[in-house]
Parts: C-alpha cells; sequence; structure tokens
C-alpha cells in the first residue's frame, strides 16, 4: 500500500474511494509514568512516551491500511496524523487519507 502526505501521486491517474482511517488510545504503564514525571523535574526526553506514541502511530497507520484494503485501495493520499490528550498519561493517535485506486 502506497502512503503520501500529497493529494496526487505522479504519473497516477486516481479514482477517489473514499475517507479512511485508524485510531488508538494508549498510555504507560503506572510506573513508567511515575519515572517520567521524575524525569520532568531534570529535563530530558521521555524515552516511554516517545516509544508509545511510536507504537500508537503504528498501529493507527495499520487500522487505516486495512480499511483501505477493504476498499480495494492501491494507496492512501493526504494522509494526516492527529493526537489528543484523553486524560493524563493517555493519548489517542489518528490516522486519516483518501483511499484511492489507480485508473
Amino acid at each position: 500500500m502506497l502512503l503520501v502526505t500529497t493529494d496526487t501521486i505522479n504519473g497516477k491517474n486516481l479514482e477517489m474511494l473514499g475517507l479512511v482511517k485508524g485510531s488508538t488510545i494508549q498510555t504507560v504503564n503506572a510506573i513508567k509514568d511515575i519515572g517520567s514525571g521524575l524525569k520532568t523535574l531534570v529535563g530530558g526526553e521521555l524515552g516511554s512516551y516517545n516509544d508509545m506514541m511510536g507504537k500508537a502511530r503504528t498501529l493507527a497507520s495499520d487500522r487505516m491500511i486495512k480499511e483501505a484494503e477493504a476498499l480495494g485501495a492501491d494507496a492512501i493520499v493526504g494522509i494526516r496524523y492527529s493526537s489528543s490528550s484523553i486524560m493524563q498519561s493517555a493519548a489517542e493517535i489518528m490516522a486519516y487519507g483518501t483511499a484511492v485506486k489507480f485508473v
């Protein structure tokens, strides 16, 4: 599955199939959350949150791709990602774009 952030793909005529999306809500365990809280006192990168968000983006992307495959898509154009805080230490990641077929 070809994934692009642009609305077109050079050299391809596209038939738009519709919006596809994937999302997940992720959190870290309480021990990692406490450790990250302490890390904020001295500053620096919060590795456990980086890992969580990376896994969340992958899972959201995989779910979006699965939706596109069900439509018979060859690619997804105009891909965007968004995130929001659901509660303390939990975040939602959404991936969305337009499923297209090459014609």
